[in-house]
């Protein structure tokens, strides 16, 4: 039988100091690889299930890159784990599919709140607590993407559990997740996708700044949840120059 490390969290295979002030967070492993290739230097430190990490600096400031798997359970693990070992600031650099025709693909959504159709932070708080961000980490990312000239959009977005219920006329809940689909389009959320919730819920339960940067590679709006992987770099370019922003309004920095 294996024996458990004490001083390593259980899931993510991580303990102190491995990580750095600011840790983005994919939900893809090789997406991880991919952000750690825009750091100046990068050492992959652990690699168990979903949870794959890299550490390295960006522009001299020490990042971490660890990806999540694929919705609100896996992500409430990460962020429940991650506070363990140093609590660092954290972006989500994630895919989603637009739900606005005027949300195109290949844009990019930076997110100021969440609807939870998740089941997972309904076990930590009842659905009246909202699900947003901090404040200060969503306007870096709005600065960033004004900077970077990105073709970007800023509001609420849709967290679920399923993927395959979008579209599905076979699914016995057909008719109920169409009506739920058209009212979310009325209300104006710009993109879904899996992870957001646990994020910004769990986040802000601990009081550890997040953000979110999402690329549209979907148009689930006219029943095409996955068209191109398209917007991907912007996306991890304008978490990166968020990144910079913050640590320059970081106190001794």
């Amino acid at each position: 039988m294996g024996t458990i490390d004490p001083d390593r969290e259980y899931h993510i295979g991580l303990k102190k100091g491995d990580v750095g002030d600011y840790i983005l967070l994919p939900g893809d492993p090789a997406r991880a690889e991919k952000i750690a290739g825009y750091f100046d230097e990068a050492e992959e430190v652990n690699w168990v299930r979903e949870y794959r990490t890299f550490t390295g600096t960006y522009n001299g400031i020490p990042v971490s890159v660890m990806s999540t798997g694929i919705g609100c359970p896996s992500m409430a693990i990460a962020v429940e784990e991650l506070v363990k070992v140093g609590a660092p600031t954290m972006l989500r650099v994630g895919t989603a599919g637009s739900m606005q025709r005027k949300v195109g693909l290949g844009s990019i959504t930076i997110s100021t709140g969440a609807v939870r159709v998740d089941g997972t932070t309904k076990e930590y708080v009842p659905v009246e607590y909202p699900a947003v961000p901090d404040f200060e980490v969503t306007a870096a990312l709005r600065s960033a993407a004004e900077e970077l000239d990105l073709d970007y959009h800023t509001g609420i977005v849709h967290c679920k559990d399923a993927f395959y219920t979008e579209g599905n006329d076979d699914l016995p809940l057909a008719v109920q997740q169409r009506e739920l689909w058209d009212t979310w389009y009325k209300a104006n959320v710009l993109s879904t996708s899996m992870e957001s919730s646990a994020l910004f819920v769990l986040s802000s339960i601990k009081d550890v700044p997040c953000g979110e940067v999402l690329a549209n590679i979907g148009l689930t709006y006219a029943d095409e949840p996955i068209v191109a992987k398209e917007g991907v770099d912007e996306a991890i370019r304008c978490a990166l120059k968020a990144i910079e922003s913050l640590e320059k309004k970081t106190p001794g920095s």
